[in-house]
């Protein structure tokens, strides 16, 4: 199993919860493709709202991906595709918190990769935030 890192708005992470889904890089099929069954996701979100300027940095969300089926759901002008998830209770917590031990935060301008919107995550670094995050 593989753990991943969602780059994604609080207030997104917030609906996909609700709805039991999850979403990655605005509805998307690639990013979701690369995760199996099993994976854990955790959801990084770095700012409350997109458009935001005041930047929150939390890990606000993780789940175990539930099955490897993908679809696309039709919210009228958007087509999105998304995965079904079980989400674990958690406390967001500041990136603050556990940067200093990460090793996705231990190069300089580590936070060019998450452009990218979905980031491998070692075991070490999963294990480091699941400990974080859950209650």
């Amino acid at each position: 199993m593989s753990g991943w890192l969602g780059v994604v708005s609080a207030a997104h992470v917030r609906r996909g919860i609700h709805l039991g889904i999850a979403q990655i890089s605005h509805g998307k099929r690639g990013p979701l493709a690369r995760m199996k069954a099993g994976d854990t996701l955790v959801y990084y979100s770095p700012v409350e709202s997109l458009g935001d300027v005041i930047p929150l940095r939390e890990f606000t969300a993780i789940g175990v991906i539930a099955d490897d089926e993908i679809w696309e759901a039709d919210e009228g002008s958007f087509r999105l595709f998304r995965r079904r998830i079980k989400y674990l209770s958690l406390r967001p917590v500041p990136l603050t918190d556990v940067r200093d031990r990460l090793h996705l935060t231990a190069e300089p301008n580590w936070g060019y990769q998450l452009r990218r919107g979905l980031v491998p995550l070692d075991e070490h670094d999963l294990d480091i935030i699941r400990e974080s995050v859950i209650q």
